[in-house]
């Protein structure tokens, strides 16, 4: 539960930013405020130059993706006071094509932040200064950490001799040498007995593999040690 200190923030935010704050919760005993992507600036300001709040470091700057809402992304914005001691996270929802205003006039580390928001996600930020893609490559088609996008991506790239340089081709997967059963490597393990599972009930038909070995390896040094 939030200590009585970060409640008081919390109706001291809601109070003082009454027309942009939509709402406020808890989680993991840090404050959350839900505002409206318009008013992100106005609350990040407020936020950083009010004598009770003093949240002067961004210490990130995130998307999340919901595909089933209206309003498919968040952008998470999280702040810190190291003088008050305390963390506030903001947080905004917006729809997929929506712009969102840029925020490195409050806190300048937002623009690589920002970058990356849009590199990952493909969340535009009206008034960036250098809004291009940061992890990815130039030529990169899509935008990675989006729940739509395929775990092998849409393109390989590979060097190529003959040409002297990067190649991008589209991805293909060899499947000639897999096999998909759909178990768990320990499902099918029915008559084998696996190292540290000595306690386990034997099956009808005896263990197989490793065990049955190690039975018989010390059947022999008995034998052995009674010659």
């Amino acid at each position: 539960m939030p200590d009585d200190s970060l409640k008081d923030l919390a109706d001291y935010i809601s109070e003082k930013m009454e027309k942009y704050v939509t709402g406020h919760s808890f989680e993991k005993d840090e404050l959350v405020i839900s505002v409206k992507p318009d008013d992100i600036v106005a609350v990040l300001q407020f936020l950083r130059d009010d004598r009770e709040c003093e949240c002067t470091t961004l210490i990130d700057l995130c998307g999340v993706d919901y595909p089933e809402r209206p309003e498919r992304f968040e952008v998470v914005y999280c702040l810190l006071s190291i003088r008050q001691n305390h963390r506030v996270r903001v947080k905004i929802a917006i729809e997929e094509d929506q712009i969102v205003p840029t925020v490195t006039n409050v806190f300048s580390v937002a623009g690589w932040l920002e970058r990356e928001a849009w590199d990952m996600y493909g969340i535009l930020f009206a008034g960036n200064p250098d809004l291009r893609r940061i992890l990815t490559d130039y030529g990169f088609e899509g935008h990675p950490q989006r729940k739509d996008f395929p775990l092998t991506g849409y393109v390989e790239l590979r060097y190529d001799e003959e040409q002297k340089r990067v190649v991008y081709e589209p991805v293909t997967l060899t499947q000639d040498y897999r096999s998909f059963d759909y178990l768990s490597p320990w499902e099918g393990m029915t008559d084998m007995q696996i190292p540290g599972d000595e306690k386990a009930a034997v099956p009808p038909h005896g263990w197989k593999g490793p065990a049955k070995e190690n039975d018989e390896n010390a059947g022999g040094q008995d034998n052995a040690s009674e010659g």
